[in-house]
């Protein structure tokens, strides 16, 4: 007996080898390796580190284009994260009528953009945010704005239609979980409240929100993580820019390590507070909607 639990052991150790060697490999040792680096001063071409302590960390909360990526984030999540969320709720609601002619067609139609490349999409759209695009011509003739400059270079003006097009993007594939949330939902609850008289709003509050509680929290969590790392709609469509108006943490990361010579210690400390400000978030969201 104790022979063949060794064998069974045995097996399936071998069996999930190759997923613990990689992950070892291309999770753990990068993060602990990233965590040492944070804490020195690294020199990128020549490989070598001279250790500075929380020098990197105290630098960070002095630096003012740090604070100024952080409040850019900020408002990138606060506006995108409730309101691609109210929007992928409705969209799911309203494809899941069975009475929808076309409701496939509908669904697939709103779940495109989340499935095509995002880099294309950025393109599209930096096109289309010029100040010869469409969006740029329309809100001129209406005379919602003045100028000959497009959405993306103004600073008043670029982070906002970056922020309309990830909730465009983002919306349809949060509407497929929705969906999925809604039509694991037994439908005798609803025949049983329509028995008793209640309207269809009541159903809604009573019973769809409710019950969709589990997949609400999954959504805004990973919604909030996937805005606070944006990264490659700045990279594509501004460059951080005009004036550091979209300038992120990510991709204030991303400048530090790789445009910028023995700042990679420097980026690695903003990567872990970056790190530590989502788990505190997750962490908050997690403890709120439950207790909804």
């Amino acid at each position: 007996m104790v022979k063949q639990r060794y064998s069974n052991f045995l097996l399936y150790g071998l069996l999930i080898l190759p997923w613990v060697i990689t992950f070892l490999v291309f999770w753990i040792y990068p993060l602990l390796h990233a965590l040492f680096i944070s804490f020195t001063k690294y020199d990128t071409i020549q490989s070598t580190s001279i250790w500075i302590g929380f020098d990197n960390y105290l630098r960070a909360f002095s630096d003012q284009l740090f604070w100024k990526s952080l409040k850019t984030t900020t408002i990138f999540t606060l506006v995108t994260v409730p309101i691609s969320t109210c929007l992928a709720l409705l969209l799911a609601l309203l494809v899941n009528k069975e009475q929808l002619r076309f409701a496939n067609f509908f669904r697939a139609t709103f779940f495109l953009p989340s499935v095509t490349s995002l880099v294309v999409i950025a393109l599209i759209f930096t096109n289309v945010y010029s100040r010869d695009g469409y969006i740029v011509s329309l809100l001129k003739f209406f005379s919602f704005i003045q100028g000959d400059a497009g959405i993306l270079q103004s600073p008043s003006t670029a982070l906002w239609g970056i922020i309309g097009m990830d909730i465009w993007i983002s919306a349809g594939y949060y509407m497929v979980l929705f969906l999925a949330g809604l039509q694991s939902i037994s439908k005798d609850l609803y025949e049983s409240a329509r028995l008793f008289g209640a309207s269809s709003w009541q159903q809604l509050v009573r019973i769809t929100l409710p019950l969709l509680k589990p997949t609400l929290l999954f959504i805004v969590v990973i919604n909030t993580i996937k805005t606070f790392q944006v990264f490659v709609e700045i990279y594509v469509m501004t460059k951080g820019g005009p004036l550091y108006s979209t300038t992120t943490v990510v991709y204030m990361v991303y400048q530090k390590a790789f445009n910028e010579l023995n700042q990679m210690g420097y980026a690695s400390a903003l990567a872990f507070i970056l790190f530590v400000i989502i788990s505190i978030l997750t962490f908050i969201q997690l403890k709120v909607i439950k207790k909804i």
